[in-house]
Order: C-alpha cells, then sequence, then structure tokens
C-alpha cells in the first residue's frame, strides 16, 4: 500500500493534540505491573507497542508475541523472568536479528532461568521460574549498550530481596532515557542512588498513585521540521511540558537554529517562524542523548539546504532498521545523501549533503520502521511525495496522517 501526501504552499498553522509519550507510557505500565497496584494512567500512549504491552501484561498465554516492538521485548523479558511458570516470548524476523543477549546474561545472573529457542543470544526466549532471584545484587553492563537493557533492570531492582548495585561500563549511551526511568521510579516512590558509573537502587516497594503521561517529543519532532521548512509557521502542540523527563525535548533549543521558536503556556507549545526567517548554512549535533531526533534532523537538513554534521549515532543500525543506510538509500532519491566522514578520534561522524530537488514524485520506502515513514512526511511542505506501507506509524503514533489533514495536508490512500 501506498500513500500520497501533499500541501499547498503556505504558512503552516493549526493546532494539534499529541498523543502519549511512548517511553513514558511503558515504564509506566511495568512500574504498575511490578507495584502490583492498579492505578490510574492517564493520557496513556495509543501507540501499538503501548497498546500490546498492556495486553501482554495481563494475559495467562503460555507464548507472547511482542511483534515488532523492541522496548515491549526487552521489558518483558525482565518483568517474566521472575513470574512463577514458563513462557515463551517472540517477535518479528526482524525482533529475531535483534540482539538479547546482554539482558539475558544479566538476568541469568540474578536467578532467571531462560533459554534460547533459535539463534544464541537473540530471541525467541523460553523463561522459566526464577531460580532463588536475587542470588547476586550487584551486575555490570556495557554502559554504550541499549539503554531499554538498563531500564529493564533497574525498574525490577527494587523487587529484588537484596535490590541492585548496576555498574555501567564506559561511556554511557542514551543517558536521558536512563534517567527518565529513575524519574518515574522515584515518582512511585523508589528512591535510588547514582555514584559516577555505579546505579544503586535498594530493596523497596513502589506506590502506586495516579500517573499522567506526558505528550511525546519524538513526535513533535516532526512538526518541527515543518516548520523548520514552511515559509512561515504559527502552530500549536498541546501536552508538551516545559520541565520534560524526555531527552528529546533538547528539540526545543535544537531548532531554533532553524529559526523556529518555541513559547511554552499551560497547555503545551506554540512554534513560530517569522517569514524571511534564515536556516544555517552547517549544523552540528551530538546525538548521544537524543537518537530518536537523527532521521528527522536529516531530512530537515537536505529539504533546507544546512550540511548537517552529526555524531552520536551508534544505536541507529540496531533499530527497527538500519537507519543510517536507510536515510543513505531513501535521500539519494530526492538530492541529497547522508555520507560517513572519515574517522575523527574515537567518534563517527556522519554528513548530509545536498540539498532536495525533486523531479517526478518520490516514493519513500519505510524498512517496517515507524520514524522513517514519519521523518520523510515534511518532505510533502515542498513537493507532492508517496510513502509505501504508511501504516508502519501504528507503532508509535497512529493518528498521524490524520493529524496532517489537520493543517492542510492532502492525504490520498
Amino acid at each position: 500500500m501506498t500513500l500520497t501526501l501533499s500541501r499547498p504552499e503556505g504558512t503552516l498553522t493549526g493546532e494539534i493534540t499529541l498523543a502519549g509519550s511512548k517511553s513514558i507510557s511503558n515504564r509506566a505500565l511495568m512500574i504498575r505491573a511490578l507495584s502490583g497496584a492498579d492505578f490510574p494512567i492517564h493520557k496513556l500512549a495509543n501507540a501499538r507497542d503501548t497498546v500490546l504491552l498492556e495486553a501482554l501484561l495481563q494475559t495467562t498465554d503460555h507464548t507472547l508475541d511482542a511483534g515488532a516492538a523492541g522496548t515491549t521485548f526487552r521489558f518483558l523479558t525482565a518483568y517474566l523472568s521472575m513470574q512463577p511458570g514458563e513462557q515463551v516470548l517472540t517477535g518479528t524476523e526482524r525482533m529475531k536479528q535483534r540482539p538479547i543477549g546482554v539482558l539475558v546474561d544479566a538476568l541469568r545472573k540474578l536467578g532467571a532461568k531462560i533459554d534460547y529457542l533459535e539463534q544464541q543470544g537473540y530471541p525467541p526466549l523460553r523463561i522459566g521460574a526464577p531460580d532463588g532471584f536475587g542470588k547476586a545484587n550487584t551486575l555490570s553492563i556495557a554502559a554504550n549498550t541499549s539503554s531499554q537493557y538498563i531500564s529493564a533492570l533497574l525498574m525490577l531492582a527494587p523487587t529484588l530481596p537484596e535490590g541492585l548495585r548496576l555498574q555501567l561500563e564506559g561511556e554511557i549511551v542514551s543517558r536521558p532515557y536512563i534517567e527518565m526511568t529513575l524519574s518515574l521510579m522515584s515518582y512511585f516512590g523508589v528512591s535510588h542512588q547514582w555514584e559516577e558509573q555505579t546505579i544503586i537502587v535498594p530493596p523497596q516497594s513502589y506506590v502506586g498513585k495516579p500517573f499522567t503521561v506526558e505528550a511525546d517529543w519524538s513526535a513533535a519532532s516532526y512538526y518541527y521540521a515543518m516548520a523548520a521548512i514552511a515559509p512561515e509557521t504559527d502552530l500549536r502542540l498541546n501536552g508538551l511540558f516545559r520541565e520534560s523527563v524526555q531527552g528529546d525535548a533538547v528539540l526545543s533549543e535544537m531548532m531554533t537554529e532553524f529559526g523556529v521558536e518555541t513559547h511554552f503556556d499551560e497547555a503545551g507549545v506554540r512554534l513560530k517562524k517569522r517569514a524571511g526567517a534564515e536556516v544555517p548554512d552547517e549544523f552540528t549535533w551530538d546525538f548521544l542523548k537524543c537518537p530518536d531526533l537523527a532521521q528527522t534532523l536529516a531530512v530537515c537538513c537536505a529539504a533546507v539546504g544546512t550540511s548537517g554534521t552529526f555524531c552520536g549515532l551508534e544505536t541507529l543500525r540496531i533499530k527497527e532498521t538500519d537507519r543510517i543506510l536507510a536515510l543513505q538509500q531513501e535521500l539519494q532519491k530526492v538530492n541529497a545523501n547522508l555520507i560517513e566522514l572519515p574517522p575523527t578520534g574515537e567518534r563517527t561522524y556522519f554528513q548530509t549533503q545536498g540539498k532536495t530537488l525533486f523531479g517526478s514524485t518520490p516514493t519513500f520506502a519505510t524498512y517496517e520502521d515507524h520514524r522513517m515513514a514519519m521523518a520523510f512526511a515534511p518532505l510533502a511542505m515542498q513537493h507532492p511525495i508517496e510513502i509505501e506501507e504508511p501504516e508502519v506509524v501504528v507503532k508509535s503514533y497512529p493518528d498521524f496522517w490524520k493529524d496532517l489533514q489537520k493543517i492542510g495536508f492532502e492525504v490520498v490512500r
């Protein structure tokens, strides 16, 4: 299935109420399950991954299918490892290519009984009742591994007989996601200490109480890109917090370089870009703490002709797809690219080159990756485009195409 997207030229105006953050929602669901209390979670994300996680936490089935949801799979691996009985946790073919060994090894040291059913180090898993869970209370884990592994262990930590001392080895990747997890744990009554590279969580109980989920800053990024591309912008995005636990909230600072101003109020934010605002010739950013914004900014830079130099993209190759390769392939369709620069010290840098040029209507592949579909959508501000498999957005933002229609986009399926 292919979707055609276009928008008449002119000022970008309107109002969008963003759905709740998937990252926050999934953590709140896990904490509710671990607490044993049935407290209300308001404005829960309607993302497919969140809906799936909520359902799987309630099921009594022997086999649980997490589909393509990486966070759901990793969080459930930790949660099921301390539950009675035996379950099989599986997912899509792509999920079976995404490593899980670091988390499984850590859980085994804590007493979990987990077996690989196919390839060693990868899903699917058979998870049995734990063998003396909590036999160890100190773990070391590579700090440049997925923050989802670290978050899964941290949320489990207060329920262990002796708590957990988690030592992070090396440079910490995606620190804001770890801080988000600890912030939510604190909200629900769980204290911790973070001393240099060691996080200490004593044994304690979660305190169930009502919780409201903030809107998703990652989802907001696509509107910021549209604002940057538009000749003039006055757009409201409801549900975002000035004091956010999301690392992607750095977006409001980042996009000032493209002439997009962020004005906070009680409802959320108002994006403004004045007519004639200049865009930068060059843009440099380290995405180590906000990797989910990299695709959006790569496309945005290409659209406005800015040379973007990016680092901190280490985790992008092991997401829903190899996001670096996918960006390279799709940007080429509109006269742009993302190239890897020669090595500089210990960091790897990539640079966007070229400005979008349209001949016929380009058709962008999505690679079973929701962020590829949404990151390329802002190009419809410049020329009609086609998006393959547009339903992939249900993973994080099911109403994306409907919301675009509210601000003047024409969507033809």
